[in-house]
Order: structure tokens, then C-alpha cells, then sequence
């Protein structure tokens, strides 16, 4: 064989540049390539000649219809966004939601004879449009014609008509352009490409025939119209609340709202499918796999972008997110869940964030998370990989789910956080709501893995020096202890935790459970007799920086006496349950109780953001040989920010806003960062203080 180079014949595909993979061409595959991009268009011929034009071209014009003008009513107080509830957004073009009649003028050269004149108005969206594909729609003003949108005459008045144009309650959402096209006897003359014609079709949870339809006109305006909310945190014994401007209206979230959905080469057929939508956006609005819109870190280092705590609002993430085609940094459970929340707002698709208190990362599937404790009863954090969020925050969206069986429509659970793969991508949902609680955990998307956030059981394991382990305490109520949302029309709380399980130890809640493990699941069938000396833990407030006492009793229930040899230990832990370092660990030998004296020197070197402290204490009784187990969370608090606005809050005057803490410390902050918006008011700002 010769040592001859080869040359590559012009057939052969030019060979990937080193380190890339060959970009995946549709040639050979489709005709033409799959329309996956909103800001592609075609250009649409101003003139569409009925077979081939003479040598001497076409004759003049002037006896047929020609179109002078087109007036799109899309002023914030004319009839089409006040109708269509879009007044609020910040766009010079019209916004209406699909399923409802919205109005344009269109003024001819004459006055338009139906007798005689032939006119459609065309709606094309995406880079090849396709009458049978919805993407290129002409909607026509008689009866006898009539296309998937409906049209009609409403009004004459000289040369102009008013046309009213309903769109398919089905029909694609995102950005369409608009031609007025006329038919002559040698072809179609249309107008020209002009953007201020382009309109946005949403989807309509006011109309019964749209799959979003929420027919509930108080949660309704909460979560389509709300630009401002409430997402709860901390721990279930300590709520904290963080404000939140959703932003939804503001100028250019919208075009940023679609962009994703280009980003992800999403098929513009199927961008009238609230779940396929819901789904591919719970994978985009995380980066990792397909360079979406957030990165997630839990690091606490956050020099190379802003820290999770900062962010005020969704409006900075998603504006910087299109402009800059590059994920934003950064990210925790929260920010996901309330920039999902403007995604799904603005594009008219029901939603809400909702926080789950105590919520299972289990990462082998079964329903239980593992705590391994040593033949001492001491816990084993290398073997212990399950983890318990003190939070987590995901969104509800509300939609038919024609894919499921009649009664599983309603709230979806959908989740943008990284936490597994979900048919090979980090996304999660959208989860029926109703079958979570019923345990129908077989029905996609993702289903048993939010049964499992909010129903494991917590097993306390014995390891043997063999390996083996042992069960010695299972806590069937620690999980999903409390699911939260903000209360539609006010600033107050509501408890939606009946709405993903029944109540814990009635008949119901123990079918449900059987029925989860008909489908697969794994619950920790044995339960190991209860030890007679109860260990109690008590509830703690305490602020960052202050030296506290934790009390720590035993209860004996049996007529006898009882020694215990208890382990205390108190770590540093991310809100992920996760911990991040021991900073207490204690060895007495007790009977009735103890206090322990924590110090503030000993933790506060070690804190992390949004530190929570972690208690957890095991003992054995030494006469039984019984172990017993407490966990208690007790969350640091912040000093509390106070906002004061200066003025009377007229239009065009000047206000100050002031914000003020109190530093608790004997010590100087130093980097310290504050971000403040108003919503319609003030921009985000921040200001930074070495």
C-alpha cells in the first residue's frame, strides 16, 4: 500500500475542525430545514404572479383594489389590548392572546365592493411558512371562505374596513408579520414587509377553548397579571419571605421570552403546546447541556457574576440573557423557579412559584433518604448521599393535559433547578399536581420524581462492621412538611400541602403510597420498635452573630432508669441540606437533659450564604441498645433592611428612596453590595461598598 495522499473528492463534506464536532446539516433528511427560529422570516413577495408575466411585464393596476394603509390598533388604550388584557406591556407593537377577536383598519383606494373584490389578510411566522403546518394563515373577510382563523367585516366607513380576526385557540404563540394581500386577475399584490405590522399572538388562559384556560378571575390576575411576589424560604418552623419582581411587561422581556424558545431550536409547530413549551423551557432556563439561561452555583464564590442573593427581579437576567447570548451567572433554586415564573407569566400561561419545606434530593429513586449512622449511633457523612433542602422552590403552571386520562388536567409541576436528568437533560415536569397526590406516578413528566420531594420517608440506618445495615428509626413525616405559595390578590401566605398528599397517617395517604409502589417505588418497609426514651429538640430563633444554649432532653417513657451515650453534632450547612463544616461535638453520657453552649466564634468564620445551622443528635440507650435520633434546623437571621420613600409619589417629581440596617457586629462590613428596583418606577440599581 502506498504512502500516497487523498485527495477528497467535491462530494466528500469538508473534514471538522479540530476539537468541534461536525455541525448536523438537514441535507439528505428534509426537504427543508425544520423552521425552529421566530426571528427567521421569509420575504413574501409584494407581487405573486398566476402563471409566467408577458415580455412586456404586467399592465397597469389602477382599476383593481389597492391598499392605501393599515392601522393595527395597538395603542395601550385602544380596544385590542384592553380587550386582550396586554395594555401593561411595554411594546410598541400589538400583543393579543389567541382564541379572541382583535380588530385592524384597512384603507383601499376605494370603497371595497365584496361583490367584485377579493382580499385576505396573511399571518406567516417562522423562516418556511406552510399553510398545513399553521405557519402561514390567510384569514378571509367572507363566510363562504373561511380559513383556521376566523374573519369578518365589523365595520365600512368610506374606503375603510374594520376586519375582525379571531385566532385558533390552538394556534402557534410567538412574533407573526402581517401582509394584507389582494387578488387581481394576473396574481396577488400584497403590502410591503413593514415591523410595525408584526404582532405577538399569546397564549389565553381567559378563553374556555385554550388548553391554559383558568377559569378563577382572582388566581387568574395573581398569576398572568402580577408583576410582583412573594417567595417563601428559610425553614418550616421560620418562614422568611423574599420579594420578587417578576417583570413580565417590562420592555423586551417578551423578545427575550422567545428567544429561548429559538435557542432551543424548539420547532415553531409546537409552540402552541403549553407542555411542550413548559418542558422545553424547564431545560433552558438552566445552562447546563444546552447553554440556557442561568448558571446554578452553590459555592458561595461568586466573583465572576452575581451572587443568587442579590438578584431583586427576572427583567436584568433575561435582557442580559439576549443580548449577550451567554447563560447568566448566578443561580440557586429560587432565582430559577421566579425567572420560570416571567417566562411562563409573560407569555400567558398561568403560574406561580411554590416552596416545598423539607424536600427530598433522593438521588437513587427509591422513597427514602438515607441517614447512616455508625454502630455508636454517630452519623456517617461519607456514606450519607441523600440530601434534605431545609427548601425548594419550584413553579405550578396551569393546563389541560389531553395526554393524560380525564381529572389530571390543572396544576403542573414544572422545575427549573439542575438537581437529575429527565430523558437525558436537566428538566423536570410539567408533573400533574393531582396525580402526584394519588400516586399515579407512571404519567409523564417526571412524576415520581416530585412524589419522592414530598413523601419520602427519613431512615436512620445502623452500620455493622460487616457493612450491613440496619434500620433503627424511620420518619415518615420529616418530608414535605409544609408546601407554600403566596395567597392570590394580597401579601399573605397560603398552605397548598393537601394538595400534594393526604393528610400524613390516614387510610388515603397509605393507598397512595401502595399505589406509588405498584409503579416502582421503594419504601422502607420495616419498622423497627420504638425506643422508650424520647429525645426532644427545641425551637430556636437566633440572629446571625449571637451565642445561644441548645437544649437537648430526654424523655423516658419506661418505669425504669435509662442511661444514654449521645452524640451531638452542629454543622454549617448550605440550604440544600448539604453540609458545609462541623463546628460542634459533644460526647456526654446523659439521662435527663443537658444544655449546650454554642458560641458565635465558633460558627461564624465558617457561615456560608444563608447559613443554617444543623443539629443533629444520636444516642444509645445503654440498657436497651436502642438508638435514637433528632434533627433540628435552626436558620441565622439577617438584620432586617428598612426602605423609605421620601415625597409624595407624583409622576415626573423626584423621590429618594433610603435604605437602612443595622450592622449587629462589633466589626466593619466590608463588601457590601445592595440592588434595589421598582417595579414601573426605578431600573434595578446597585452600589457597591469596599
Amino acid at each position: 500500500m502506498s504512502d500516497q495522499s487523498v485527495t477528497p473528492t467535491p462530494s466528500d463534506p469538508p473534514p471538522p475542525p479540530s476539537g468541534r464536532p461536525p455541525k448536523v446539516i438537514n441535507r439528505g433528511r428534509t426537504t427543508v430545514p425544520i423552521a425552529s427560529s421566530n426571528s427567521e422570516s421569509t420575504d413574501v413577495p409584494e407581487f405573486e404572479h398566476f402563471g409566467v408575466p408577458g415580455p412586456r411585464g404586467l399592465p397597469p393596476l389602477t382599476e383593481y383594489l389597492d391598499i392605501l394603509d393599515v392601522d393595527m390598533m395597538k395603542k395601550p388604550n385602544e380596544s385590542n389590548k384592553m380587550n386582550h388584557h396586554t395594555a401593561l406591556y411595554q411594546s410598541d407593537n400589538l400583543i393579543i392572546r389567541r382564541g379572541q377577536e382583535f380588530e385592524v383598519k384597512i384603507t383601499f383606494n376605494r370603497p371595497f365592493n365584496s361583490a367584485q373584490d377579493k382580499f385576505a389578510v396573511e399571518f406567516v411566522i417562522g423562516s418556511s411558512p406552510q399553510y398545513s403546518k399553521g405557519t402561514y394563515i390567510p384569514v378571509f373577510p367572507t363566510k363562504d371562505r373561511q380559513s383556521p382563523w376566523a374573519g369578518r367585516i365589523t365595520n365600512t366607513s368610506d374606503n375603510t374596513i374594520t376586519m375582525g380576526i379571531t385566532p385558533a385557540a390552538d394556534c402557534i404563540v410567538g412574533k407573526y408579520h402581517m401582509y394584507v394581500a389582494v387578488a387581481t386577475p394576473y396574481g396577488i399584490r400584497r403590502t410591503r414587509r413593514d415591523i410595525s405590522r408584526d404582532l405577538y399572538i399569546l397564549f389565553n388562559p381567559w378563553v374556555a377553548d385554550d388548553a391554559v384556560f383558568l377559569d378563577d378571575e382572582k388566581e387568574r390576575d395573581e398569576c398572568v397579571m402580577s408583576e410582583m411576589g412573594i417567595i417563601y424560604h428559610g425553614a418550616y418552623d421560620d418562614i422568611s419571605e423574599r420579594n420578587w419582581n417578576y417583570g413580565q411587561f417590562n420592555y423586551g422581556v417578551l423578545d427575550a421570552c422567545l428567544y429561548i424558545m429559538d435557542r432551543s431550536e424548539m420547532p415553531i409547530t409546537n409552540r402552541g403546546d403549553p407542555i411542550k413549551v413548559t418542558r422545553k423551557a424547564s431545560a433552558m432556563l438552566n445552562s447546563r447541556d444546552d447553554d440556557g439561561v442561568l448558571v446554578g452555583s452553590w459555592s458561595g464564590d461568586y466573583s465572576y457574576g452575581v451572587a443568587p442573593t442579590s438578584w431583586t427581579g427576572s427583567t436584568d437576567i433575561l435582557l442580559s440573557y439576549a443580548s449577550s447570548k451567554m447563560p447568566v451567572c448566578y443561580a440557586q433554586c429560587w432565582v430559577y423557579a421566579a425567572v420560570f415564573n416571567t417566562f411562563l407569566r409573560c407569555l400567558g400561561i398561568p403560574s406561580r412559584v411554590v416552596t416545598n419545606f423539607f424536600s427530598a434530593h433522593d438521588n437513587d429513586g427509591n422513597l427514602k433518604t438515607d441517614i447512616i449512622l455508625d454502630e455508636n449511633g454517630r452519623i456517617d457523612r461519607k456514606r450519607t448521599k441523600d440530601s434534605i433542602w431545609n427548601y425548594h422552590c419550584w413553579n405550578e403552571c396551569y393546563m389541560s393535559r389531553p395526554d393524560l386520562p380525564t381529572g389530571f388536567g390543572g396544576w403542573q409541576v414544572v422545575d427549573a433547578t439542575p438537581q437529575e436528568t429527565s430523558d437525558g437533560m436537566y428538566r423536570c415536569g410539567p408533573a400533574s399536581v393531582q396525580a402526584i397526590k394519588h400516586g399515579q406516578i407512571c404519567f409523564p413528566f417526571d412524576a415520581a420524581f416530585v412524589f419522592a420531594e414530598v413523601n419520602s420517608d427519613v431512615v436512620f440506618y445502623s452500620r455493622k462492621k460487616d457493612g450491613t445495615l440496619e434500620p433503627v428509626k424511620v420518619n415518615r413525616t420529616h418530608i414535605g412538611r409544609l408546601v407554600l405559595t403566596k395567597n392570590p390578590g394580597d401579601l399573605t401566605r397560603r398552605d397548598i400541602t393537601s394538595q400534594y398528599k393526604f393528610s400524613e397517617g390516614s387510610t388515603e395517604e397509605r393507598t397512595v403510597l401502595e399505589k406509588a409502589e405498584e409503579y416502582g417505588c421503594k419504601r422502607e418497609k420495616s419498622n423497627p420498635a420504638l425506643a422508650d426514651v424520647d429525645l426532644v429538640l427545641p425551637t430556636l430563633e437566633i440572629s446571625v452573630g449571637d451565642d445561644f444554649e441548645l437544649s437537648v432532653e430526654f424523655i423516658n417513657r419506661s418505669d425504669q432508669e435509662r442511661t444514654v451515650d449521645t452524640y451531638i453534632s452542629g454543622n454549617v450547612v448550605y440550604y440544600t441540606g448539604v453540609s458545609s463544616s462541623e463546628f460542634l461535638f459533644r460526647t456526654p453520657t446523659e439521662y435527663v437533659s443537658t444544655l449546650v453552649s454554642v458560641q458565635s466564634k465558633s460558627y461564624m468564620k465558617q457561615l456560608v450564604e444563608q447559613a443554617n445551622l444543623h443539629f443533629i443528635v444520636t444516642g444509645k440507650v445503654n440498657e436497651t441498645g436502642q438508638i435514637i435520633t433528632a434533627m433540628k434546623v435552626v436558620t441565622l437571621r439577617n438584620p432586617k433592611l428598612s426602605v423609605e420613600v421620601s415625597g409624595g409619589g407624583k409622576v415626573n417629581e423626584e423621590m429618594m428612596a433610603t435604605v437602612q440596617f443595622t450592622n449587629p457586629f462589633t466589626f466593619n462590613l466590608e463588601g457590601v453590595y445592595i440592588r434595589m428596583e421598582g417595579p414601573g418606577v426605578m431600573s434595578p440599581k446597585f452600589k457597591y461598598y469596599r
